[in-house]
Formats: C-alpha cells, structure tokens, sequence
C-alpha cells in the first residue's frame, strides 16, 4: 500500500480510519482489476503452464511408477487444459482464463514451428 494511503488511513480520527465503522480506502489503481495487468498475467501464465505442467507431471510419474506406465499415462496431461476453460466460467476470471488459454497456444505454436523448422534444417543439411 502507497506510504500516503497508510498514513491517511490509519490517521486517528480520518475517514476510513480502523475503529470509526467505515470502510477502508479503495487500493490502487494497480490492485484493482486493471485490464493490462490480468492480461499480461494471464498470457505469462499461460507460457509458463505450456513448460511447467507437463514436466513435473512426468517427474511425478517417472517417481510413482516405471516408465512404459509414464509413457502411456502422459496423454492425461492434457486434462490440464481443463484449468483455463474453468477459469473463462466465472465473469471475474474470465479475461484472465481466456488471455491464459492464448498464452498456451501461443507458446504451444512457437515451439512446434521452431522444432519442425529445426528438424527441416537438419534434414536439409543431412545432419
């Protein structure tokens, strides 16, 4: 909270002070649900759920079990797409489910173009 803000609210005797029965001042501009900032968490999210998800649900299986039953239980991680559609339901999460689901597509197409023109150079130069 801004230095301002604090020592105004707990200024004895100030509007919105504790112990005067009226409410708290509002935060910040920032703290509220400012459009840019849920998008741009949401997108970030989003990427990061593309790398993480997936790599600790391998390190979890590869730890409970051999690894042919990892190998065929890994299609099950694409349940977790489940987690931003629930999300797009609520109205008060619904930018930040939808801006989530954008980052994992996009993140899902870089990489998959970055791989097949990686694979399309080596086949080229017969590596």
């Amino acid at each position: 909270m801004n230095a301002s803000i604090r020592a105004h609210a707990e200024a004895p005797g100030a509007p919105g002070a504790p112990g005067q029965g009226e409410s708290q001042p509002q935060p910040s501009w920032w703290h509220r649900d400012h459009p840019t900032f849920s998008a741009l968490t949401g997108f970030f999210t989003g990427l990061a759920f593309v790398a993480v998800v997936p790599a600790v649900f391998v390190g979890l299986l590869h730890l409970l079990v051999d690894d042919e039953t990892t190998n065929d239980l890994f299609p099950l991680v694409l349940l977790s797409l489940m987690v931003p559609l629930g999300l797009m339901g609520p109205a008060h999460t619904r930018r930040f489910g939808r801006y989530m689901l954008i980052g994992i597509v996009v993140t899902a197409l870089v990489v998959g173009g970055v791989a097949s023109l990686v694979v399309w150079a080596m086949m080229e130069r017969d590596l």
